[in-house]
Protein backbone atom coordinates (compact mmCIF):
# COMPACT_ATOMS: atom_id res chain seq x y z
CA UNK A 1 0.00 0.00 0.00
CA UNK A 2 2.95 2.05 1.02
CA UNK A 3 4.67 1.75 -2.61
CA UNK A 4 1.17 2.25 -4.10
CA UNK A 5 0.74 5.20 -2.21
CA UNK A 6 3.84 6.74 -3.66
CA UNK A 7 3.16 6.23 -7.44
CA UNK A 8 0.20 8.43 -7.34
CA UNK A 9 0.26 12.11 -8.43
CA UNK A 10 1.59 14.92 -6.28
CA UNK A 11 -2.10 16.27 -6.63
CA UNK A 12 -1.92 17.78 -3.30
CA UNK A 13 0.39 20.07 -4.26
CA UNK A 14 -1.13 22.98 -4.66
CA UNK A 15 1.23 25.88 -4.00
CA UNK A 16 2.67 25.78 -7.16
CA UNK A 17 -0.20 28.02 -8.60
CA UNK A 18 1.29 30.80 -10.75
CA UNK A 19 1.24 33.57 -8.77
CA UNK A 20 0.07 35.93 -10.85
CA UNK A 21 -2.96 33.71 -11.43
CA UNK A 22 -3.74 33.91 -7.69
CA UNK A 23 -3.80 37.55 -7.38
CA UNK A 24 -5.89 38.19 -10.27
CA UNK A 25 -7.90 35.33 -9.64
CA UNK A 26 -8.79 36.98 -5.68
CA UNK A 27 -10.41 40.31 -7.68
CA UNK A 28 -12.36 37.82 -10.59
CA UNK A 29 -15.21 35.84 -10.22
CA UNK A 30 -17.45 34.16 -12.76
CA UNK A 31 -20.84 33.72 -13.77
CA UNK A 32 -21.11 37.57 -13.40
CA UNK A 33 -24.49 38.93 -13.64
CA UNK A 34 -26.55 35.01 -12.97
CA UNK A 35 -28.82 35.87 -10.44
CA UNK A 36 -27.81 33.51 -7.46
CA UNK A 37 -30.96 32.43 -5.46
CA UNK A 38 -28.45 30.24 -3.04
CA UNK A 39 -27.69 30.55 1.09
CA UNK A 40 -24.47 31.88 0.06
CA UNK A 41 -23.02 35.05 -1.67
CA UNK A 42 -19.94 34.46 -2.87
CA UNK A 43 -21.81 32.02 -5.81
CA UNK A 44 -22.45 35.88 -7.45
CA UNK A 45 -19.21 35.21 -9.23
CA UNK A 46 -18.17 37.13 -11.99
CA UNK A 47 -17.15 40.57 -11.40
CA UNK A 48 -14.73 42.95 -9.61
CA UNK A 49 -15.46 44.76 -6.66
CA UNK A 50 -14.22 47.84 -5.88
CA UNK A 51 -14.30 51.76 -6.20
CA UNK A 52 -13.11 53.41 -8.99
CA UNK A 53 -12.56 56.82 -8.77
CA UNK A 54 -12.53 58.15 -12.09
CA UNK A 55 -15.95 57.14 -12.32
CA UNK A 56 -17.11 58.56 -8.98
CA UNK A 57 -19.50 61.15 -9.47
CA UNK A 58 -22.40 63.14 -7.87
CA UNK A 59 -25.70 62.15 -9.16
CA UNK A 60 -26.29 65.70 -10.06
CA UNK A 61 -23.21 66.34 -12.24
CA UNK A 62 -23.67 63.17 -13.94
CA UNK A 63 -25.63 65.55 -17.08
CA UNK A 64 -23.71 68.30 -16.45
CA UNK A 65 -22.26 69.35 -19.76
CA UNK A 66 -18.89 70.94 -18.56
CA UNK A 67 -18.33 67.28 -17.19
CA UNK A 68 -18.34 65.35 -20.30
CA UNK A 69 -15.18 64.09 -21.54
CA UNK A 70 -16.68 64.64 -25.08
CA UNK A 71 -17.93 68.05 -25.92
CA UNK A 72 -20.23 67.23 -29.09
CA UNK A 73 -22.75 65.67 -26.55
CA UNK A 74 -25.24 67.51 -26.95
CA UNK A 75 -27.90 67.47 -23.63
CA UNK A 76 -30.35 70.09 -24.90
CA UNK A 77 -33.57 67.80 -25.90
CA UNK A 78 -32.87 66.07 -22.40
CA UNK A 79 -33.32 69.57 -20.67
CA UNK A 80 -35.64 70.36 -22.83
CA UNK A 81 -38.24 66.81 -21.95
CA UNK A 82 -37.28 67.48 -18.76
CA UNK A 83 -39.00 71.25 -18.68
CA UNK A 84 -42.00 69.59 -20.59
CA UNK A 85 -42.24 67.16 -17.91
CA UNK A 86 -41.91 69.90 -14.90
CA UNK A 87 -44.01 72.22 -17.00
CA UNK A 88 -47.34 69.75 -17.87
CA UNK A 89 -47.03 66.58 -15.99
CA UNK A 90 -49.83 66.15 -13.36
CA UNK A 91 -48.91 64.30 -10.70
CA UNK A 92 -51.44 61.34 -10.00
CA UNK A 93 -50.20 60.71 -6.48
CA UNK A 94 -49.88 62.83 -3.51
CA UNK A 95 -46.56 62.23 -3.76
CA UNK A 96 -44.12 64.06 -6.29
CA UNK A 97 -40.98 62.75 -8.33
CA UNK A 98 -38.03 63.84 -6.34
CA UNK A 99 -35.18 65.30 -8.84
CA UNK A 100 -32.95 62.71 -7.76
CA UNK A 101 -35.28 59.78 -8.54
CA UNK A 102 -35.82 61.55 -12.29
CA UNK A 103 -31.82 61.76 -12.53
CA UNK A 104 -31.57 57.90 -11.22
CA UNK A 105 -34.14 57.13 -13.74
CA UNK A 106 -32.01 58.44 -16.87
CA UNK A 107 -29.05 57.45 -15.65
CA UNK A 108 -30.80 53.63 -15.41
CA UNK A 109 -32.44 54.36 -19.20
CA UNK A 110 -28.51 55.20 -20.34
CA UNK A 111 -27.06 52.09 -18.69
CA UNK A 112 -30.02 50.03 -20.49
CA UNK A 113 -29.19 51.48 -23.88
CA UNK A 114 -26.12 49.26 -24.17
CA UNK A 115 -28.09 46.90 -24.47
CA UNK A 116 -26.06 44.13 -22.63
CA UNK A 117 -28.24 42.35 -19.84
CA UNK A 118 -25.59 42.30 -17.18
CA UNK A 119 -24.39 46.02 -17.39
CA UNK A 120 -27.04 47.76 -14.69
CA UNK A 121 -27.24 50.40 -12.64
CA UNK A 122 -28.13 49.77 -9.25
CA UNK A 123 -29.78 53.02 -7.51
CA UNK A 124 -28.80 53.35 -3.59
CA UNK A 125 -31.69 50.73 -2.24
CA UNK A 126 -30.88 48.20 -4.86
CA UNK A 127 -26.79 48.62 -3.95
CA UNK A 128 -27.42 47.95 -0.50
CA UNK A 129 -29.65 44.50 -1.14
CA UNK A 130 -26.94 43.46 -4.04
CA UNK A 131 -24.12 44.18 -1.32
CA UNK A 132 -25.65 42.26 1.12
CA UNK A 133 -25.84 39.14 -1.07
CA UNK A 134 -22.48 39.01 -1.62
CA UNK A 135 -21.08 39.55 1.16
CA UNK A 136 -23.29 37.11 3.66
CA UNK A 137 -25.54 34.40 3.72
CA UNK A 138 -29.36 33.90 2.92
CA UNK A 139 -32.07 31.94 1.54
CA UNK A 140 -33.56 30.90 -1.36
CA UNK A 141 -34.85 28.10 -3.88
CA UNK A 142 -31.72 27.02 -5.02
CA UNK A 143 -31.32 27.78 -8.58
CA UNK A 144 -29.32 30.44 -10.57
CA UNK A 145 -30.61 32.21 -13.15
CA UNK A 146 -29.74 34.16 -16.17
CA UNK A 147 -30.84 36.73 -19.55
CA UNK A 148 -31.31 34.75 -22.60
CA UNK A 149 -33.06 35.80 -25.59
CA UNK A 150 -33.79 38.57 -23.77
CA UNK A 151 -35.67 36.68 -20.99
CA UNK A 152 -35.10 35.30 -17.56
CA UNK A 153 -33.99 31.46 -18.06
CA UNK A 154 -33.14 29.24 -14.85
CA UNK A 155 -29.50 27.99 -15.79
CA UNK A 156 -29.64 25.45 -13.03
CA UNK A 157 -31.58 24.28 -10.28
CA UNK A 158 -29.27 22.59 -7.44
CA UNK A 159 -29.34 18.83 -6.51
CA UNK A 160 -31.86 18.63 -3.82
CA UNK A 161 -32.59 22.13 -3.94
CA UNK A 162 -36.04 23.72 -3.65
CA UNK A 163 -36.29 24.07 -7.06
CA UNK A 164 -35.16 20.76 -8.26
CA UNK A 165 -37.58 19.38 -5.96
CA UNK A 166 -40.03 21.42 -7.78
CA UNK A 167 -40.00 20.55 -11.40
CA UNK A 168 -38.42 23.16 -12.20
CA UNK A 169 -35.62 22.58 -15.02
CA UNK A 170 -32.70 24.23 -16.62
CA UNK A 171 -33.76 26.41 -19.82
CA UNK A 172 -37.16 26.94 -18.29
CA UNK A 173 -38.41 31.00 -19.22
CA UNK A 174 -39.77 33.09 -15.96
CA UNK A 175 -42.79 34.38 -17.39
CA UNK A 176 -44.47 35.63 -14.29
CA UNK A 177 -43.00 35.79 -10.85
CA UNK A 178 -46.06 35.99 -8.02
CA UNK A 179 -48.44 37.46 -10.75
CA UNK A 180 -45.62 39.96 -11.70
CA UNK A 181 -44.67 39.88 -15.19
CA UNK A 182 -41.35 39.06 -15.74
CA UNK A 183 -40.78 40.49 -19.35
CA UNK A 184 -38.87 43.86 -18.79
CA UNK A 185 -36.98 42.13 -15.50
CA UNK A 186 -33.10 41.84 -15.30
CA UNK A 187 -31.43 39.90 -13.69
CA UNK A 188 -30.95 41.55 -10.12
CA UNK A 189 -34.14 42.59 -10.25
CA UNK A 190 -35.73 39.17 -10.67
CA UNK A 191 -33.19 37.78 -7.80
CA UNK A 192 -34.49 39.82 -5.39
CA UNK A 193 -38.40 38.79 -6.14
CA UNK A 194 -37.30 35.63 -6.20
CA UNK A 195 -35.62 35.51 -2.96
CA UNK A 196 -37.39 36.09 0.24
CA UNK A 197 -37.87 34.18 3.54
CA UNK A 198 -37.25 30.71 4.59
CA UNK A 199 -40.38 28.52 4.72
CA UNK A 200 -42.40 31.63 2.12
CA UNK A 201 -43.18 30.39 -1.06
CA UNK A 202 -42.72 32.17 -4.44
CA UNK A 203 -45.00 30.76 -7.46
CA UNK A 204 -42.98 30.99 -10.72
CA UNK A 205 -45.10 30.84 -13.98
CA UNK A 206 -43.00 28.99 -16.43
CA UNK A 207 -42.86 28.38 -20.14
CA UNK A 208 -41.04 25.06 -21.20
CA UNK A 209 -40.06 24.49 -24.52
CA UNK A 210 -41.87 21.87 -26.44
CA UNK A 211 -45.21 22.78 -24.25
CA UNK A 212 -48.38 24.75 -25.35
CA UNK A 213 -49.13 26.18 -22.18
CA UNK A 214 -47.40 27.91 -19.22
CA UNK A 215 -47.11 26.19 -16.06
CA UNK A 216 -47.18 27.18 -12.36
CA UNK A 217 -44.86 25.89 -9.99
CA UNK A 218 -45.07 26.72 -6.08
CA UNK A 219 -41.44 26.82 -4.40
CA UNK A 220 -40.95 26.92 -0.63
CA UNK A 221 -37.65 29.28 0.24
CA UNK A 222 -35.28 27.58 2.42
CA UNK A 223 -31.56 27.98 3.53
CA UNK A 224 -29.23 25.90 0.85
CA UNK A 225 -27.06 23.95 1.19
CA UNK A 226 -24.69 23.63 -1.99
CA UNK A 227 -22.97 20.44 -2.73
CA UNK A 228 -19.46 20.88 -4.93
CA UNK A 229 -18.77 17.23 -6.02
CA UNK A 230 -19.71 13.48 -6.96
CA UNK A 231 -18.08 10.40 -7.83
CA UNK A 232 -19.59 6.89 -9.19
CA UNK A 233 -18.11 4.04 -10.82
CA UNK A 234 -19.86 2.42 -13.46
CA UNK A 235 -19.57 0.20 -16.09
CA UNK A 236 -15.25 0.31 -15.19
CA UNK A 237 -16.12 4.53 -16.15
CA UNK A 238 -15.11 6.76 -13.43
CA UNK A 239 -17.58 10.00 -13.10
CA UNK A 240 -16.62 13.14 -11.56
CA UNK A 241 -19.75 15.47 -11.06
CA UNK A 242 -19.06 19.01 -10.55
CA UNK A 243 -21.96 21.00 -9.36
CA UNK A 244 -20.19 24.44 -9.16
CA UNK A 245 -16.37 26.39 -8.73
CA UNK A 246 -16.45 27.94 -5.22
CA UNK A 247 -13.64 27.97 -2.73
CA UNK A 248 -13.27 24.33 -1.73
CA UNK A 249 -13.98 23.07 -5.94
CA UNK A 250 -10.21 22.63 -6.14
CA UNK A 251 -9.70 20.68 -2.93
CA UNK A 252 -12.91 18.88 -3.56
CA UNK A 253 -11.52 18.00 -7.00
CA UNK A 254 -8.09 16.57 -5.61
CA UNK A 255 -10.23 13.95 -3.38
CA UNK A 256 -12.18 13.16 -6.19
CA UNK A 257 -9.04 12.76 -8.61
CA UNK A 258 -7.32 10.52 -5.66
CA UNK A 259 -10.25 7.99 -5.91
CA UNK A 260 -10.02 8.01 -9.02
CA UNK A 261 -6.92 7.34 -9.34
CA UNK A 262 -7.39 4.46 -6.54
CA UNK A 263 -9.86 2.91 -8.61
CA UNK A 264 -7.86 1.93 -11.38
CA UNK A 265 -9.98 2.86 -14.09
CA UNK A 266 -8.20 4.45 -16.95
CA UNK A 267 -12.15 6.12 -18.37
CA UNK A 268 -12.97 9.54 -16.42
CA UNK A 269 -16.46 11.45 -17.05
CA UNK A 270 -16.01 15.15 -15.93
CA UNK A 271 -19.93 15.50 -15.65
CA UNK A 272 -20.48 19.85 -15.68
CA UNK A 273 -24.48 19.40 -16.70
CA UNK A 274 -25.93 22.42 -14.48
CA UNK A 275 -22.95 23.72 -13.48
CA UNK A 276 -23.00 27.50 -13.40
CA UNK A 277 -19.68 28.62 -12.87
CA UNK A 278 -17.61 30.10 -9.75
CA UNK A 279 -14.32 31.20 -8.95
CA UNK A 280 -11.53 31.69 -11.86
CA UNK A 281 -9.19 30.31 -9.65
CA UNK A 282 -11.06 26.52 -9.86
CA UNK A 283 -11.25 27.02 -13.34
CA UNK A 284 -7.80 27.05 -13.92
CA UNK A 285 -6.30 25.14 -11.47
CA UNK A 286 -8.60 22.05 -12.15
CA UNK A 287 -7.72 22.40 -16.11
CA UNK A 288 -4.22 22.54 -14.81
CA UNK A 289 -4.37 18.53 -13.80
CA UNK A 290 -5.00 17.80 -17.28
CA UNK A 291 -3.38 20.64 -19.57
CA UNK A 292 0.81 21.02 -20.00
CA UNK A 293 2.12 23.72 -17.85
CA UNK A 294 1.46 26.87 -19.59
CA UNK A 295 -1.18 25.96 -21.48
CA UNK A 296 -3.69 28.77 -22.10
CA UNK A 297 -6.88 28.18 -20.02
CA UNK A 298 -8.82 31.33 -20.88
CA UNK A 299 -8.14 34.52 -22.12
CA UNK A 300 -9.89 37.49 -20.68
CA UNK A 301 -9.95 40.30 -23.22
CA UNK A 302 -11.04 44.06 -22.72
CA UNK A 303 -11.07 45.62 -25.86
CA UNK A 304 -9.37 46.38 -29.30
CA UNK A 305 -7.26 49.01 -27.47
CA UNK A 306 -6.12 46.79 -24.30
CA UNK A 307 -3.49 43.82 -23.97
CA UNK A 308 -5.28 40.29 -23.46
CA UNK A 309 -5.10 38.50 -19.98
CA UNK A 310 -4.00 34.94 -20.39
CA UNK A 311 -4.16 32.48 -18.05
CA UNK A 312 -2.28 29.52 -18.07
CA UNK A 313 -1.97 26.01 -16.46
CA UNK A 314 0.29 25.50 -13.91
CA UNK A 315 0.97 22.00 -15.33
CA UNK A 316 -0.29 19.66 -12.59
CA UNK A 317 -1.57 16.68 -15.00
CA UNK A 318 -1.73 13.10 -13.28
CA UNK A 319 0.98 11.47 -15.19
CA UNK A 320 0.78 8.15 -15.88
CA UNK A 321 -2.84 8.06 -14.54
CA UNK A 322 -3.86 10.50 -17.10
CA UNK A 323 -7.12 8.70 -18.24
CA UNK A 324 -6.30 7.30 -21.73
CA UNK A 325 -10.28 8.35 -22.39
CA UNK A 326 -11.75 11.34 -21.26
CA UNK A 327 -15.35 13.23 -21.56
CA UNK A 328 -16.65 16.23 -20.54
CA UNK A 329 -20.59 16.49 -20.15
CA UNK A 330 -22.56 19.61 -20.80
CA UNK A 331 -25.54 20.68 -21.40
CA UNK A 332 -27.76 24.32 -21.46
CA UNK A 333 -26.90 25.05 -17.60
CA UNK A 334 -22.94 24.34 -18.42
CA UNK A 335 -22.13 28.48 -17.62
CA UNK A 336 -19.24 30.68 -17.35
CA UNK A 337 -16.69 28.59 -15.73
CA UNK A 338 -17.86 25.28 -16.84
CA UNK A 339 -17.44 26.88 -20.11
CA UNK A 340 -14.17 28.04 -19.56
CA UNK A 341 -12.95 24.57 -18.37
CA UNK A 342 -14.46 22.37 -21.07
CA UNK A 343 -13.13 25.06 -23.60
CA UNK A 344 -9.84 24.66 -22.73
CA UNK A 345 -9.78 20.38 -22.94
CA UNK A 346 -11.60 20.41 -25.67
CA UNK A 347 -10.00 22.95 -28.12
CA UNK A 348 -6.18 21.25 -26.67
CA UNK A 349 -7.82 17.93 -27.27
CA UNK A 350 -7.30 16.56 -23.67
CA UNK A 351 -11.14 15.79 -23.79
CA UNK A 352 -14.34 15.12 -26.19
CA UNK A 353 -17.06 17.04 -24.71
CA UNK A 354 -20.91 15.64 -24.95
CA UNK A 355 -23.90 16.76 -24.85
CA UNK A 356 -25.83 19.94 -25.45
CA UNK A 357 -24.97 23.65 -26.46
CA UNK A 358 -23.73 25.13 -23.57
CA UNK A 359 -25.14 28.69 -21.91
CA UNK A 360 -23.01 31.07 -23.25
CA UNK A 361 -21.84 33.40 -20.38
CA UNK A 362 -18.24 34.71 -20.85
CA UNK A 363 -17.78 38.11 -19.62
CA UNK A 364 -16.44 40.07 -16.48
CA UNK A 365 -18.39 42.90 -14.75
CA UNK A 366 -16.96 45.56 -12.34
CA UNK A 367 -19.38 46.84 -9.76
CA UNK A 368 -18.21 50.37 -8.89
CA UNK A 369 -19.33 52.61 -5.89
CA UNK A 370 -20.63 55.89 -6.50
CA UNK A 371 -20.89 58.93 -4.35
CA UNK A 372 -24.59 58.58 -3.57
CA UNK A 373 -24.58 55.09 -2.68
CA UNK A 374 -25.59 53.45 -5.79
CA UNK A 375 -23.44 51.53 -7.95
CA UNK A 376 -22.65 50.82 -11.43
CA UNK A 377 -22.27 47.02 -12.31
CA UNK A 378 -20.73 47.62 -15.98
CA UNK A 379 -18.95 44.72 -18.71
CA UNK A 380 -15.12 45.79 -18.57
CA UNK A 381 -14.22 42.20 -20.35
CA UNK A 382 -15.05 38.87 -22.05
CA UNK A 383 -13.64 35.51 -22.15
CA UNK A 384 -12.40 34.10 -25.07
CA UNK A 385 -11.42 30.01 -25.57
CA UNK A 386 -7.91 29.61 -26.50
CA UNK A 387 -8.21 29.30 -29.71
CA UNK A 388 -10.37 32.89 -29.44
CA UNK A 389 -13.49 32.01 -29.84
CA UNK A 390 -15.83 34.16 -27.41
CA UNK A 391 -17.68 32.19 -24.66
CA UNK A 392 -20.70 34.73 -24.90
CA UNK A 393 -21.70 34.48 -28.46
CA UNK A 394 -23.77 31.33 -28.54
CA UNK A 395 -22.05 29.11 -25.93
CA UNK A 396 -19.66 25.88 -26.46
CA UNK A 397 -20.65 23.49 -29.61
CA UNK A 398 -20.04 19.59 -28.32
CA UNK A 399 -18.16 17.15 -30.35
CA UNK A 400 -20.94 14.78 -29.94
CA UNK A 401 -24.52 16.56 -29.38
CA UNK A 402 -26.77 15.01 -27.52
CA UNK A 403 -30.09 16.38 -26.49
CA UNK A 404 -32.03 15.90 -23.17
CA UNK A 405 -35.30 16.12 -23.12
CA UNK A 406 -37.66 17.58 -20.17
CA UNK A 407 -39.46 14.18 -20.52
CA UNK A 408 -35.87 12.66 -19.97
CA UNK A 409 -35.18 14.60 -17.04
CA UNK A 410 -38.74 13.71 -15.56
CA UNK A 411 -38.22 9.94 -16.14
CA UNK A 412 -34.33 9.64 -14.69
CA UNK A 413 -33.69 8.94 -18.30
CA UNK A 414 -29.90 9.93 -19.31
CA UNK A 415 -28.84 9.89 -22.67
CA UNK A 416 -25.96 11.87 -22.40
CA UNK A 417 -24.41 9.98 -19.82
CA UNK A 418 -25.12 6.69 -21.78
CA UNK A 419 -23.62 8.23 -24.88
CA UNK A 420 -20.87 9.04 -22.94
CA UNK A 421 -19.95 5.67 -21.33
CA UNK A 422 -20.56 3.88 -24.82
CA UNK A 423 -17.89 6.57 -25.87
CA UNK A 424 -15.35 5.33 -23.64
CA UNK A 425 -16.29 1.61 -23.78
CA UNK A 426 -15.83 1.44 -27.30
Amino acid sequence: MQNYESNEPDIDNTQNQNTDIQRKARQTLLGVGLGVLLATATFFAGFHIGADTTLEANIFSFFNKETQADDSVDLDEFWHVWNLLEEKFVVSSTTAISDELKIQGAISGLVDSYGDPYTIYLPPEDAALFNEEISGNFNGVGMEVGIRDDVVTVIAPLPDSPAEKAGLLAGDVIVRIDDESAERMNVDEAVRRIRGERGTDVVLTIYREGEEEFKDFTVTRDVITIPTTDIENRDDVFIISLYNFNAISEMEMQNALRSYVRSGSNKLILDLRGNPGGYLQSAVGIASYFLPLGKTVVRENFGDNFDEEVYRSSGRQLGKFNPEKFVVLVDGGSASASEILAGALQEHGAAKIIGSQTFGKGSVQELVELDDNSSLKVTIARWLTPNGISISEGGLTPDMVIERTPEDRVNEIDPQLEAAINFLNE
